[in-house]
């Protein structure tokens, strides 16, 4: 059938194609029978059907439902993956978000499997914290045996995963964490050293505060982990092998210790040298993300979603939006009234979705029902700086960024708060942060997050999230045989303005040469820089930009190039933590063995791939690059960017 008609939204071939592959309904014959027209019409209508149950009248509720599909189509607001793929249809399921717990008994273990599987079957992702299992080797006293620990049990999750993705709408999505205190710590740090090892997972430690201050104070006194079991406090001595090292290996830290033991500044420079050798694990500041839990008399949090951006409780699941900023960038102008008109509904759309959501488990529902969290965001940031002439990074690009997450926040909580008054506030208000410390009734306990927008980016035609732009110019091999050239939209402009714009230019810059090369002018050359010609520093200060105002997290990816060093990395953790994040993670290029393509050619060069097909992913959403074997929910061996999208 014909997707492109004349009434059809106007989109890119590869946003087509992205559709066409993992978004349209598709009858049993596997042809396509929607056109992305009627995809956004299949969402606005279920979304607006919540309309109904709050007493608007049935026109007030059609005209809601065209703007909703109006901003999508336009691609000015779209929500998550899920709720494209899922809104209208029998599954009903259209969070991305989801936290399981992990409990130390085969039967709660079990219980987390089967539910991760139903999530992942309707293409949502999950979240789980494996402090709660006993370490190696500890005594299990039904059985009188010993427990084969916390990494055991998370290769079944990693199995799980792998064979509930083959017939799923998109590969399965999971994010795995561990405290920093945990017994098995060094087993989970160095668990995906090996290359294919845990692929459909990203991983982060969990570090608190007390942690980074005592490795600024005495980083050289011994380590201790604590048996979430009993209490029982321990050091690791050196002479152990972390592969398989049991908790009988381990040296009592009350008493004198058997020779030397790790240090704070061993495990620490363990985490660093993995993510410099691997990109992973990524650090999880704790203490600063239950700083901001708005509902803490339910319970710490202690795990976030697959791509680090939303913390949430367990049998906590959130639906989340981005809007592309830079399409409210008007002559160099930022159209604040109209941004914040797109931001008002968001919030709308996004609080729609929680109540014609189907969450497939009780507790999830009951649990989101409860706190009724969304988590609206930005994408195309890089692309709005780009129209703007302002450079990414720069004290002027920071200016811009913390302006438009502060517009962000005032506004979506304006948003909530109004909303409220209109429908009731979120069940679980009393006794929140929004009770007992503003004193503010509102919808959502949780209302904005900067999520990657992996393929949202590709619908939109933006750059990702906060994320600078990663090329300027590269080929997609789409699908067919199809080979499309795609220039970043804001530089194609510009060089449409300056007269300068032809084939003959676009083959050039898709083929590998430099702006400079190329007799750009050096302002010119300046202002569009990529990810790679960005000081790291800089892309953690544009991090912590954001987060001063999100009451969520940020998905940032810290690229360094492939000759940083390990000291590299640390410097960018303690500068994240210091500044204020709440995570971080790190790629150095090139660091994965396999990198289907090498980064030889300068910055903002091309990028070759073929397209999404389904139902493997075969190219990175945002450097474009090849991707071979089952590569998950890992990240893309060449830019780092987490792959599973939002």
């Amino acid at each position: 059938m014909n997707v492109k008609d004349a009434d059809e939204p106007e989109l890119s071939d590869n946003a087509v194609a992205t559709l066409c592959a993992r978004y349209l309904r598709k009858n049993a014959a596997g042809q396509i029978v929607e056109t992305p027209g009627e995809m956004f019409r299949r969402v606005a209508g279920c979304a607006a059907a919540a309309e109904n149950a709050y007493a608007r009248s049935a026109g007030a509720a059609r005209q809601l439902e065209q703007h909703f599909y109006e901003a999508m189509a336009h691609g000015l607001l779209l929500p998550n993956s899920p709720t494209l793929m899922n809104a209208g249809r029998r599954l009903g399921m259209l969070s991305a978000c989801f936290v399981l717990p992990v409990d130390d008994s085969v039967e709660g273990i079990f219980e987390s499997v089967k539910h991760a599987a139903q999530i992942q079957k309707a293409g949502g992702g999950t979240g789980f914290s494996f402090d709660r299992l006993r370490p190696t080797g500890d005594y299990i006293a039904s059985s009188g045996g010993r427990t084969s620990g916390p990494i055991s049990f998370w290769r079944v999750f990693c199995e799980a995963t792998r064979a509930i993705q083959q017939g799923a709408f998109r590969r399965g999505a999971n994010m795995g964490m561990m405290s920093i205190e945990h017994p098995d710590i060094l087993k989970f740090i160095t668990a995906k050293n090996a290359p294919g090892e845990f692929e459909n997972f990203n991983i982060s430690v969990k570090v608190g505060e007390q942690f980074m201050r005592d490795l600024a104070a005495a980083g050289d006194a011994p380590h201790v982990v604590v048996n979430p079991r009993d209490g029982s406090r321990y050091r690791l001595p050196k002479t152990i092998r972390v592969a398989d090292y049991v908790l009988a290996d381990l040296a009592c830290a009350e008493g004198a210790p058997p020779g030397e033991c790790y240090t704070r500044r061993d495990v620490f420079d363990l985490i660093v040298q993995a993510a410099w050798a691997t990109g992973e694990p990524g650090l999880c500041f704790i203490d600063r993300i239950n700083a901001d839990n708005p509902t803490p008399r339910l319970g710490r949090i202690e795990a976030t979603n697959p791509c680090g951006e939303q913390p949430l409780l367990d049998y906590e699941a959130c639906n989340l939006a981005s809007i592309d900023v830079s399409k409210f960038v008007v002559q160099r102008r930022l159209d604040e009234p109209a941004l914040r008109k797109c931001i008002r509904l968001g919030v709308r759309l996004l609080d729609d979705v929680i109540d014609v959501n189907e969450y497939m488990v009780p507790q999830i529902a009951e649990r989101c029902r409860g706190n009724r969290k969304i988590g609206l965001g930005l994408m195309g940031l890089a692309d709005a700086l780009f129209a703007l002439g302002v450079r990414y990074d720069s004290d002027e690009g920071l200016t811009v960024g913390r302006r438009l997450a502060k517009l962000l926040r005032d506004e979506a909580f304006a948003a909530s708060e109004a909303l409220a008054h209109e429908r009731g506030g979120f069940p679980n208000w009393a006794g929140s942060v929004w009770d007992v410390r503003h004193g503010r009734g509102m919808r959502n306990a949780a209302v904005t997050t900067i999520a990657p927008t992996g393929t949202l980016s590709i619908l939109a035609g933006c750059t990702g999230g906060i994320e600078p732009a990663y090329a300027l110019a590269f080929v997609r091999q789409v699908l067919e045989g199809r080979r499309l050239h795609e220039v970043n939209r804001s530089f194609r402009a510009w060089a449409q303005r300056e007269g300068i714009w032809s084939e003959q230019f676009a083959e050039r810059l898709a083929s590998g040469e430099s702006l400079r090369e190329m007799g750009i002018a050096r302002d010119a050359a300046e202002l569009f820089v990529t990810a790679h010609e960005i000081a790291p520093a800089w892309h953690v200060r544009m991090q912590a930009a954001f987060q001063e105002f999100i009451d969520g997290a940020i998905s940032k990816t810290i690229n360094l190039p492939h000759e940083a060093t390990p000291q590299d990395v640390a410097d960018v953790c303690r500068l994240a933590h210091k500044s204020g994040c709440k995570g971080v993670t790190v790629y150095r290029d090139g660091c994965r063995a396999g990198q289907p393509m090498t980064d030889e050619q300068p910055s903002g060069s091309l990028r070759r791939s073929p397209d999404i097909a389904p139902p493997q992913r075969a190219a990175c959403p945002r450097c474009r690059r090849p991707l071979t074997g089952d590569v998950g929910c890992s990240r893309c061996p060449t830019c780092g960017i987490n792959l599973c999208s939002s």
